[in-house]
C-alpha cells in the first residue's frame, strides 16, 4: 500500500469490503501528522488538537465513498480540518481555556539542533497564537496547507479579495510579533 498514490488510495479505500480499512489506514498514516499539527496552530488547543485530529479522520472516513476527486486527497482533508477547527473555534467562542504542557524536555538526550528546532516551533507557535483567528487561520491554510486562495475563500465562505487581504495583513502581523525569531 506504501507504494500506491493517494488516488490509488483513494479509489481501494472506496471500493473497499466493509471491514477493509488497508487503503484507508495508509491515507491516514501519510496525512495525520500535518492534521495534528494544524489542528493545534488553528484552534490554539494542544490538550484538544488530538480529539479534532482524529475526528477530522473520522469524518473523512464516513465521506470517503462520497469524495468525487475534483481536488487532491490532501486539499479535501484540509477542507474537512478546517471546517472542523473553525466550528471548534465557534463553540469556544467567548470562553477562555489555559492549556497546560504536560510533557517535560528531558535536557540530557536532546541534541542542540532538536532544541533550538522546538523553541523555533515554540516561538512560531506562540507568535500565531497571538494572531487574531480572521488573520491567523487563513494564513494557515495558505502557507502550511498550501490552499489556493479560492480554495481559502470557499471554505471560510468569504471573497477571493478578502482572503488575499487577510494573508497579507495575517503575513505582516506575523513579522511584526516574530521579530527577528528565536535568541533575538
Amino acid at each position: 500500500m506504501r507504494t500506491l498514490s493517494d488516488t490509488e488510495l483513494v479509489t481501494r479505500a472506496q471500493e473497499a469490503m466493509v471491514g477493509d480499512t488497508r487503503a484507508f489506514d495508509e491515507l491516514v498514516r501519510r496525512h495525520e501528522r500535518r492534521v495534528l499539527v494544524n489542528c493545534r496552530v488553528i484552534t490554539r488547543s494542544p490538550s484538544s488538537a488530538e480529539d479534532l485530529a482524529q475526528d477530522v479522520m473520522v469524518k473523512a472516513f464516513f465521506a470517503i465513498k462520497r469524495f468525487e476527486g475534483r481536488s487532491k486527497f490532501s486539499t479535501w482533508i484540509n477542507r474537512i480540518k478546517v471546517n472542523h477547527c473553525l466550528n471548534f473555534l465557534q463553540q469556544r467562542k467567548g470562553k477562555h481555556f489555559v492549556d497546560v504542557d504536560d510533557v517535560p524536555l528531558e535536557g540530557g538526550e536532546a541534541t542542540d539542533r532538536h532544541l533550538h528546532r522546538t523553541n523555533m516551533r515554540d516561538e512560531i507557535e506562540a507568535t500565531l497564537t497571538q494572531m487574531p483567528d480572521s488573520l491567523r487561520v487563513p494564513l494557515i491554510m495558505r502557507d502550511l496547507d498550501q490552499l489556493s486562495y479560492q480554495d481559502i475563500a470557499d471554505a471560510l465562505g468569504i471573497k477571493l479579495s478578502a482572503v488575499k487581504m487577510r494573508i497579507k495583513r495575517g503575513r505582516s502581523m506575523f513579522r511584526e510579533l516574530y521579530g527577528d525569531g528565536p535568541g533575538r
